[in-house]
């Protein structure tokens, strides 16, 4: 009897298919501000997703969200305060949609509402620094004039490529263009290539910025992962690009999660 005990646990410690759980799906979706503020460093022209066109595209898109049926919808909102999110949801959603044009409302709860959902989840952490002109003055001081220009072309470029897309692509586009390897890249090359290394040899300003940074997403992925059940086989989290793109590197050596492309999804 014991040799067969010891031979069941030789088997499911050892082989694969005994080993392995089945990994949980993640729709991640990166966007951009729907209902632009102007808050972010980089200052792109807004789009309107209120127009008759955009608006169908958003109900096929979240069409195509329901069929996929995540169990869990996960969003950018301060994590402190999910009861005034569950407020907010619980209103005329029909009411929002018409007149709200943030990404929240027009993607995660359209969504939430066509799956029956009673409540998305705040994921966000507010509480990170981001020193943005302390960046600035660590490259003045420290003399790196090449590194200056590198960060001003980087933003102009970000910038100039962004008001383009804006002009010419539809919302679809739009979104599947943020979710691509490329985009992603390019999000994370400027905090390694260009904050990274601002400042004199003792200032780290720009270490610093990165780990803050780093932080933030950090703390989103653990609230991710805390609120996720193990009855979860699906789920989906809309994020800004740049902090989807940190999560695609933290969901790459997680082997609870897989990653469900929003180009499959929309097929």
């Amino acid at each position: 009897m014991k040799k067969i005990a010891f031979l069941l646990l030789f088997i499911i410690v050892f082989n694969p298919v005994f080993g392995q759980s089945k990994k949980k799906q993640i729709l991640l979706i990166g966007t951009f501000h729907f209902e632009n503020p102007g808050l972010d460093i980089a200052k792109v022209n807004t789009f309107n997703v209120m127009t008759p066109k955009s608006q169908k595209e958003l109900e096929g898109i979240t069409d195509k969200i329901k069929n996929f049926g995540p169990d869990k919808i996960f969003i950018e909102w301060n994590y402190e305060k999910q009861e005034k999110l569950d407020i907010f949801y619980s209103k005329n959603v029909d009411s929002l949609l018409s007149k709200d044009a943030d990404e929240r409302v027009q993607l995660a709860f359209r969504s939430a509402k066509k799956l029956g959902h009673k409540k998305l989840f705040a994921i966000d952490y507010n509480q990170a620094g981001f020193p943005y002109d302390s960046l600035v003055k660590g490259m003045q001081e420290a003399n790196q004039f090449d590194l200056i220009k590198k960060n001003k072309e980087a933003m102009a470029d970000y910038e100039r490529s962004q008001n383009q897309k804006i002009a010419k692509y539809s919302l679809t586009e739009l979104l599947i263009d943020l979710n691509t390897k490329e985009s992603n890249t390019k999000d994370l090359n400027w905090y390694l290539e260009t904050a990274n290394k601002a400042g004199k040899k003792d200032n780290f300003v720009g270490a610093y910025l990165v780990s803050e940074w780093y932080r933030r997403n950090l703390y989103i992925y653990s609230l991710i992962q805390k609120i996720t059940e193990n009855r979860d086989e699906k789920i989906m989290i809309l994020l800004g690009a740049s902090h989807t793109a940190m999560l695609r590197e933290f969901i790459k050596y997680d082997s609870n999660f897989e990653i469900v492309e929003l180009k499959d999804v929309l097929k």
